[in-house]
């Protein structure tokens, strides 16, 4: 009685908070690894611009430090008409089920790949208003966080999964494959020993971390896309691209245990890779 009262509790707390991708913790670690990887005159830098983020006038939705910044973009979510252009940035449906295909998903650069790329132009170009270049580090922090989420990468046309229900081990309801990835299975994943930034870059090799800053940000974009097709969907699907079950799907130990690696892949892709752009913006 006490599981199923704490899983209730867990559903209801997260099914009425803000969408809001990887949650926290997910958002936060990309950034730590970030601050932790990129040469001092550049942590010098972000810590110098993010010192005058009460210039963004968002005093309910801090940004003080890199971790504040990774979630700031979430949090004026709740500011409404303020910010609501920015809805779109957060992701691109490119379809699993299809050569990838990221222009029809990408209109009027509204999607997170061109937003990327936008808020980086935006943020090394130290003839704009500091106000412009803090926001826009926030939003680059972000927005490479959320693409290295597989389901803001790639959907089967169920918006990111949202529309795709499942249950997390015993947590049900108005749980569905999207909200699984943005929070209960990235909080297990980050969180298993060894935990957090550190121990999550420390297994790889200098060798591997290098590998996981080549690329352009279309390349970052493919790999979380395909991410999506064969773990994503493929971990509860024969067939990825086949007919929905009937029944709801669970995703239960075995899976966590399978996806776990996958996940803390894609912390270390987002946070290695961040740090290259700040870098390059900055340095």
């Amino acid at each position: 009685m006490l599981i199923r009262a704490i899983a209730a509790l867990l559903l209801a707390a997260f099914a009425c908070a803000p969408a809001q991708a990887w949650w926290e913790y997910g958002h936060e670690t990309v950034a730590a690894i970030a601050e932790a990887n990129v040469s001092p005159s550049t942590r010098r830098e972000v810590r110098r611009l993010l010192a005058s983020s009460r210039l963004l006038e968002t005093p309910t939705c801090p940004a003080l430090t890199i971790e504040q910044a990774s979630v700031w973009p979430d949090c004026i979510k709740r500011l409404r008409d303020r910010f609501s252009y920015a809805a779109p940035w957060h992701y691109q449906n490119v379809d699993v089920c299809r050569p990838f295909d990221q222009e029809a998903a990408c209109a009027d650069g509204n999607c997170v790949s061109a937003q990327i790329e936008r808020q980086a132009r935006l943020l090394a170009d130290k003839a704009l208003p500091r106000r412009e270049r803090v926001m826009a580090l926030a939003f680059l922090v972000h927005f490479v966080g959320d693409m290295h989420q597989p389901l803001h990468s790639g959907d089967r046309g169920d918006l990111g999964g949202n529309r795709f229900a499942a249950s997390y081990g015993m947590i049900a309801g108005r749980t569905n494959l999207h909200s699984i990835w943005d929070g209960l299975l990235a909080e297990r994943s980050i969180s298993t020993p060894p935990p957090d930034s550190a121990g999550i870059l420390a297994e790889y090799s200098e060798a591997e971390r290098a590998g996981f800053r080549e690329g352009t940000v279309t390349h970052w974009a493919r790999q979380a896309w395909e991410a999506s097709r064969d773990f994503a969907y493929g971990a509860v699907m024969a067939d990825p691209c086949g007919a929905v079950p009937a029944e709801r799907p669970v995703i239960g130990e075995e899976i966590v245990r399978r996806l776990i690696p996958i996940v803390r892949r894609q912390v270390a892709r987002g946070g290695l890779r961040l740090a290259q752009m700040l870098d390059e913006a900055l340095g």
